[in-house]
């Protein structure tokens, strides 16, 4: 079975997001949208687009998505297959959060690493 196919994401916490978004805009020219992140799409080795996405997220530190973890990032994996890779991890042991969520944007599931840090799990829409 696969588990982790790729990063879906990288979520981070910031005192004042506004103006670090700025910086990283002026910066580094990541192109921050009005929803506070940016995607970065995928392109094969010729540099024409291939299926898939990496989201770049700078959120409030008080927005609790994180929460139970204490970190200041999140990283979401993407995965193959999430009921499965969710259903394996209980059985090995892990702290697998409750109630994964399904939405339009895929299928999304929570697990604590051993340093208690909370590792979001994505299954993307199918076709993507």
């Amino acid at each position: 079975m696969k588990r982790v196919t790729g990063i879906g994401g990288i979520f981070f916490h910031a005192k004042d997001p506004v103006a670090l978004r700025a910086w990283y805009k002026r910066h580094l020219g990541i192109d921050v949208l009005e929803w506070g992140g940016a995607a970065f799409t995928w392109t094969d080795d010729a540099g024409k687009p291939a299926k898939g996405t990496t989201i770049w997220s700078v959120g409030a530190e008080d927005n609790g998505h994180f929460a139970p973890g204490k970190a200041s990032f999140m990283i979401n994996y993407r995965v193959a297959d999430l009921d499965a890779l969710l259903a394996v991890l209980r059985e090995e042991g892990c702290n697998v959060l409750e109630k994964p969520e399904d939405s339009e944007y895929g299928k999304f599931g929570w697990v604590m690493d051993p340093e208690n840090n909370k590792v979001e799990l994505w299954e993307p829409p199918a076709g993507q």
